[in-house]
């Protein structure tokens, strides 16, 4: 108990707790306009207060659904749904992790190999870096119908177009983050590779990519939050039958709002199983590397 009052157990616990509070807070104050208008047309006066709370948060289509209904919603969409079928959150999962993975992978590969260039040659980075940066300019969900239309017309649909916009937004922290990373070594670590007479791919492969791998696996995991992001947001304009952003899609056409939530939640989920699988594989890389434990 002293072990986890002392560490950070318990300041993340009272941040939720204090989340959970406002958002029943918020639930009672959004959703009591329609309740009072149910009971207005059922000539209900004087509601005990429980009873009142009680049918606030149990409302069928709520504005902003109580933490509860999210929670039930996604037990069911998860544990008691068949994951081959598209009730389940699972089913809608897998699709939008293959073309998050994709993408990730796109964006990662493209991300080193644009610092590379960057890194290497002065005019590569005075003319590519500037454009790079105005990319990240250009809001996502502008992009991406036009991403998905002109490779509709070309013949390239499904996991494509949703892992290029995937990878537009994870290749970004990528290129900035190795960029940072291989001109992280010291003038004097470079000046004793000169003076060993190394290689410029010696320099690269000893030197630079050692210093710049725990800026790769920083990087990753921002880029890996991202792609999840573009691979969702593809979906909304493809109209796909699966996928985390088809059923908020549908959840928003029905009103649907705990279902929409529960979709938000699997996406937090997910996001966070990637990031945590990227630490993973990063403290094992610190360790086949001989970092200190």
């Amino acid at each position: 108990m002293k072990r986890l009052a002392g560490g950070s157990f318990v300041p993340v616990l009272v941040v939720v707790l204090a989340i959970i509070a406002i958002w029943y807070a918020g639930t009672i104050v959004l959703n009591t306009p329609w309740q009072q208008g149910v009971y207005a047309r059922a000539d209900l006066v004087d509601v005990p207060l429980t009873q009142f709370l009680a049918d606030v948060f149990a409302q069928q289509r709520p504005v902003l659904p109580a933490p509860h209904q999210v929670a039930v919603e996604f037990y069911n969409s998860v544990f008691s749904a068949n994951p081959s079928t598209p009730r389940s959150l699972i089913f809608h999962a897998w699709i939008t992790l293959s073309a998050t993975g994709l993408g990730f992978i796109f964006g990662t590969l493209l991300g080193i190999g644009l610092a590379v260039l960057i890194v290497h040659n002065r005019a590569m980075d005075r003319s590519l870096m500037p454009w790079i940066i105005a990319s990240q300019t250009i809001p996502i969900l502008a992009i991406a119908p036009m991403v998905v239309v002109v490779l509709n017309s070309v013949g390239l649909t499904g996991l494509i177009p949703k892992a290029l916009i995937s990878t537009y937004l994870s290749f970004f922290p990528v290129v900035v983050g190795m960029v940072k990373g291989f001109r992280s070594p010291e003038a004097i670590h470079l000046d004793l590779m000169r003076t060993y007479n190394a290689s410029g791919n010696q320099v690269f492969w000893k030197l630079r990519w050692p210093a710049a791998i725990p800026y790769l696996f920083t990087s990753m995991k921002v880029g890996v939050a991202a792609s999840l992001v573009g691979a969702i947001v593809g979906e909304l304009p493809t109209g796909a039958a699966g996928g985390l952003g088809s059923r908020l899609l549908a959840g928003s056409y029905y009103g649907q709002t705990t279902q929409i939530w529960a979709a938000l939640l699997m996406a937090a989920a997910l996001s966070a199983a990637l990031i945590f699988a990227i630490g993973a594989i990063q403290s094992l890389t610190s360790k086949m590397m001989g970092a200190p434990a």
